[in-house]
């Protein structure tokens, strides 16, 4: 065996965070000189609901744990069971976050030397992508008496380390033994077991410091391992070791794939307003140029707000523009290319006779006669098309679907003409939104997200046009 004395634990709980939720049920299995020692599992109340989605998962409901003991009846039972004990479990920090933050609650300490059989895997079958439990089981043909339940997942992992232990030489065993007790880094001021905590799906996470707004919201399709990057030696320094360092809270929120989470992402970046994160400008002013072809002289060009409006009825204007400086630049440009009239396109005030730019040859004359303002104009509808909206692909409104095989979780998001109507669960509510569709409304920054999104050869399969 791996050490004289080992615990074997899993525990069951309301959810990820050790900080916030509790522990539903708990299994130990001791092991001294090699032998089983002592068996020991118990349901434990939480004294809080069990979410349905955990109910469902794990199998735990409110009705089995109303009768259990909390915690605080067991407590002595487990600390007696851990005594001169390395605390071996999958994902190890996880669980021992939860049991630390259930003596804390109580104003006791807890401590014990941890092992993690997920880095205990890694280390000794490197040549493996994957060492979730159910990749164990199956890859080493454990036997699991009860997935997702305390004691069937520790009798699993029982199973496991018996076989590595007798497949590999001391020396060997020593050295993955050392890499799988290494803690992670981790803020001072973080508790322990929070990153091991997150999904390793896609979605957004939150670093919060002393205060209620958060630092930095970022985004991954593997949360966890994001984070964990965060915290890793080699990338402590400038800005992100700052943030690093004044981390205190981990917040995440689970997606069905990387659309939902770039959208949630620019909603709370938005709205939160985190203090390390860059802060978008203000879209609400965001503005493109309508041609107007009933002007005789200039400016043929007007600015008309994009924010809030309906991109149906676009066809004849260009440009996301956030400053008057920003439009006057990409049309300056045009204009030295295509010899356009710098006061017919606004950017000088109309007056007699020929512009400057004339004289120095980079004006074709629409101002002087020398070309019809018909000339100028079929030039210059031209050279719009390059600053114009993408066209939407699309006859019509479209859903988007996703789904992360790992979580089970789906979405489906409806868009039209790059305005994103609404966001959904499940099929069953997908009905109800599309029944009473709300106007499109059109955000720079969505539209931008869509653009890329949709780009990619994973975007346009996961499309299905509506009739």
């Amino acid at each position: 065996m791996l050490a004289p004395k080992l615990a074997f634990i899993d525990v069951e709980t309301t959810g990820a965070n050790p900080v916030e939720d509790r522990v539903t049920e708990i299994a130990i299995l001791r092991i001294e000189d090699g032998e089983l020692v002592e068996r020991w599992s118990t349901l434990v109340n939480p004294g809080r609901a069990i979410p349905p989605n955990i109910q469902s998962l794990v199998g735990i409901t409110d009705e089995m744990v109303a009768a259990a003991p909390p915690f605080a009846e067991v407590a002595d039972q487990v600390r007696a069971l851990f005594a001169d004990c390395i605390f071996v479990a999958h994902n190890a920090r996880f669980d021992y976050g939860f049991i630390k933050n259930e003596f804390q609650r109580l104003g006791q300490t807890f401590e014990a030397p941890v092992l993690c059989t997920v880095k205990l895997s890694r280390a000794l079958y490197p040549q493996h992508h994957r060492h979730g439990l159910d990749a164990l089981i199956e890859r080493h043909g454990l036997v699991c008496s009860a997935r997702h339940r305390a004691l069937g997942d520790t009798e699993a992992l029982l199973q496991f380390v018996s076989q590595a232990a007798e497949s590999f030489e001391r020396s060997v065993l020593d050295a993955a033994i050392i890499k799988a007790m290494k803690a992670p880094n981790r803020p001072a001021g973080l508790p322990e077991g929070v990153l091991e905590g997150l999904p390793e799906g896609p979605g957004v996470y939150l670093f919060y410091g002393e205060g209620d707004a958060p630092l930095f919201v970022g985004r991954s399709v593997s949360l966890r391992s994001r984070v964990m990057s965060h915290f890793s030696g080699d990338k402590l320094k400038g800005r992100e070791a700052k943030i690093v360092q004044q981390v205190r809270r981990v917040d995440w929120r689970v997606t069905a794939g990387e659309l939902g989470a770039l959208l949630l992402e620019a909603h709370l970046v938005r709205t939160e307003k985190p203090a390390e994160n860059r802060q978008p400008a203000d879209s609400s002013s965001v503005f493109g140029l309508r041609f107007d072809p009933a002007r005789r002289r200039g400016p043929v060009l007007q600015r008309e707000v994009l924010s809030g409006g309906d991109p149906a009825g676009w066809e004849h204007l260009y440009g996301t523009f956030r400053t008057r400086k920003e439009a006057d630049n990409a049309l300056r440009e045009l204009a030295g290319l295509y010899k356009l009239c710098p006061r017919r396109i606004g950017l000088e005030p109309w007056s007699e006779g020929a512009c400057l730019a004339h004289h120095a040859r980079r004006c074709a004359g629409v101002c002087a006669g020398k070309e019809s303002h018909v000339q100028h104009d079929e030039r210059l509808l031209k050279v719009l098309e390059s600053l114009r909206l993408r066209r939407w692909p699309w006859p019509g409104a479209v859903v988007v679907r996703e789904h992360h095989a790992d979580t089970g979780r789906s979405a489906a998001h409806v868009v039209d003409q790059w305005c994103l109507l609404g966001s959904v669960d499940d099929e069953a509510a997908l009905g109800g939104l599309l029944e009473a569709l709300p106007a499109r409304r059109f955000d720079p920054d969505i539209y931008r997200i869509l653009v890329r999104w949709l780009e990619t050869p994973a975007g346009r399969a996961a499309v299905t046009p509506l009739g």
